[in-house]
């Protein structure tokens, strides 16, 4: 799957989201598109990773303290 085909996938979702709202004012769209993300994102990544935290947050690119502390928060520790 290439990098524009997950972008097609979020673009399609976000307008089936706002479709939904039926004229109600989104709010506070960003913090949700990231929660929802964040989670299957950080579970595939452990996967490909073995569990093995620094090498998950090298391939993140995030620090390995920050890799722990977004698990604890989704419940995946």
């Amino acid at each position: 799957m290439s990098k524009e085909h997950i972008q097609d996938v979020i673009l399609q979702s976000l307008q089936e989201y706002f479709d939904d709202l039926d004229g109600q004012k989104p709010t506070d769209v960003y913090n949700m598109i990231m929660r929802t993300v964040e989670k299957p994102v950080l579970m595939a990544v452990m996967a490909h990773a073995k569990n093995n935290q620094s090498h998950a947050a090298e391939m993140l690119g995030i620090n390995r303290n920050t890799l722990r502390k977004k698990l604890l928060e989704h419940g995946l520790l």
